[in-house]
Formats: C-alpha cells, structure tokens, sequence
C-alpha cells in the first residue's frame, strides 16, 4: 500500500486518538494496540518517513498514559538492581564496549607517555603526588597514602568524589558524546601513567596487587559511567525513529539509570580503599582473592547475567 493511501485511511483515527484522551483502561489499551500494529507497519514499509515518526510519538505518549499512574511495587528498589539495570546493560552493550574500548586506548596513550616524555608523569600526577610517593618509596612504603587519612573519613571523601565524577561525565555527553570521551580520556591517560610510574619502579607486581584490591570495582564503573554519558550522546545525535526531543528524553532516563546504579559499587570501592587497601602487608593469596572476586562479579554483573536474562525473556 502506497504511503499517501495508508495515511488517508487512518489520519482521522490517530487525530481523535490524540485530540480525545480517555481514562478508561480497556479503551487505552484498544488504542494502544490499534497504533502499535500501525507503527509496525509503517516501520516495515516507510522506514524513513514521517508517518513514522508520527506514530511512533503517538505510540510513546498512550505508552505514558498506561504506566504513569501504575502502582509500583514494594520492591521495586531490589527489582532496579536484580532486572532492569541488568537489562539496560544488555541495551546498550555497545556503548559500554565503546566505552571500554576508549578507555583502554587512553590507557596505553598514558603508558607510552610517560615512558618517553620524562616530565608527563609531573604533568598528570602533580609534583606533590610524585615527590610524595618517592619518599615513601625510600621508606619502604611505596603505598603509605593509603594510611594517610583515618579510614571513615577517608570512605566519605572517595564515595562522595567517585559519585561526583561518575555523574559528571554522564552529564557530560550532552555534549555530542564528546564530552564522555574526553572524561574518559583525562581518567584513562592518569590511569595509564599513574601505572606506568609503578611498573618504572619495580613495584608493578605490587601495585596491582594492592592498588586493584579497590580499582577492579572503580574502574569498571567509571567505564560504565562513560557508557551513559555516550547513551545521552547518541540519543541526541541518532535519534532513529524517534523525534528528537523523545529520543533525548529516553536517553536521559536511561543514562541516568545506569549512572545511579553505579552508587553501590562505588560504595563498595571506596570501602576497599579506605579500610582494605591500607594494609598493604596482607598475604598475596588474600589480594588475589579479592581482586579476583571482584573482577569475576563486575563480568557476571555487567555481561554475563544480562545476556542470561535476555536470553530468558526471548
């Protein structure tokens, strides 16, 4: 059917489905299933078009009026975290790779930054950071900043920042997406030196294993972090079947929700450091342990369980 004809016997209908709101459930849910089915036609047929698009708002907005006054559950705290957080990694499995992979890129940037240029470490770390570790380093203590603060204290401050910056480079991919990436890109160069300066040392061993007892979890958030601000990014800059204005809003929500889910873990961060971490003569088979534990949830949570509950709903 040609689209101008599709249009013509349908426009009345979606005009008085959009001028004449009704509260009455069954007659919502008619009208939700009748522009549905339409949406699915025109997606298959007019892919590009702006019956499309129209629709598809048509759609969103009976969408919002059968959930906007739904009752929510009890549980619906423990739900966020069991299934729709999970669900949501799975949604956006390729801004999260992305995410990752940038990371990484500017890790290695950082690396091979301040193997050769000898004044980068100074530039990224500080003057202070860098004198203060070498003394520590001559007192046989390479890791003493970790018992430099008494540790309640020390667990507010790094919770507080953590959540702070995860938020700040979501926000921050309004900007196109860039703005994520240059987060990401300032955290992954500092990473990468900051690691390089050990393994210079002859600490590297050492440094990943008491450094990463806390890191495992920080890291891996702030990389998710950098996913989020790339899922508001994206929204705006690809907007796909959805206006503009629709597709910035549901990229929000979303962005948002992984941002917000990223709180606990950075809880759990902050308490390795402030009360694990310090106590750098633990046994090796203990570090390992919590760094591996920590590692394999990050995967399970991030990658494995979403794609078993994906699997599950299909």
């Amino acid at each position: 059917m040609r689209e101008p004809l599709f249009v013509k016997q349908n426009a009345e209908q979606w005009r008085h489905f959009e001028q004449a709101p009704v509260t009455d459930p069954d007659e919502v849910a008619e009208r939700f299933i009748k522009i549905t089915d339409d949406l699915a036609y025109a997606k298959t047929f007019y892919p590009k078009s702006k019956t499309t698009e129209y629709l598809n708002g048509l759609a969103a907005k009976l969408h919002q009026t059968i959930y906007k006054n739904k009752t929510e559950k009890r549980n619906r705290f423990i739900t966020f975290w069991k299934l729709e957080l999970p669900v949501l990694f799975k949604t956006y499995e390729r801004q999260l790779l992305y995410s990752f992979i940038f990371f990484f890129v500017f890790c290695l940037m950082g690396v091979l930054s301040a193997r050769y240029d000898p004044n980068f470490l100074r530039l990224i770390l500080g003057d202070q950071y860098v004198d203060m570790t070498n003394d520590n380093i001559a007192k046989g203590d390479p890791f003493g900043v970790y018992k430099s603060h008494q540790e309640f204290l020390m667990f507010m401050g790094i919770a507080a920042n953590n959540i702070y910056v995860s938020l700040v480079i979501f926000v921050s991919g309004i900007i196109f997406s860039v703005g994520a990436v240059y987060h990401l890109f300032t955290n992954g160069i500092m990473l990468g030196s900051f690691e390089y300066y050990f393994f210079s040392k002859g600490l590297g061993a050492q440094s990943v294993l008491v450094i990463w007892i806390h890191g495992t979890i920080e890291i891996s958030s702030i990389i998710i972090a950098g996913a989020a601000g790339l899922v508001l990014g994206n929204s705006l800059l690809f907007p796909k079947t959805y206006t503009r204005l629709a597709s910035l809003k549901k990229g929000a929500r979303d962005g948002m929700k992984l941002a917000i889910g990223l709180v606990p873990l950075f809880i759990i961060a902050a308490t390795f450091e402030s009360f694990v971490t310090r106590h750098t003569e633990m046994p090796i088979w203990l570090s390992i342990t919590i760094l591996a534990s920590s590692l394999t949830f990050m995967v399970w949570y991030v990658i494995i369980y979403p794609n078993k509950i994906n699997k599950t709903r299909t």
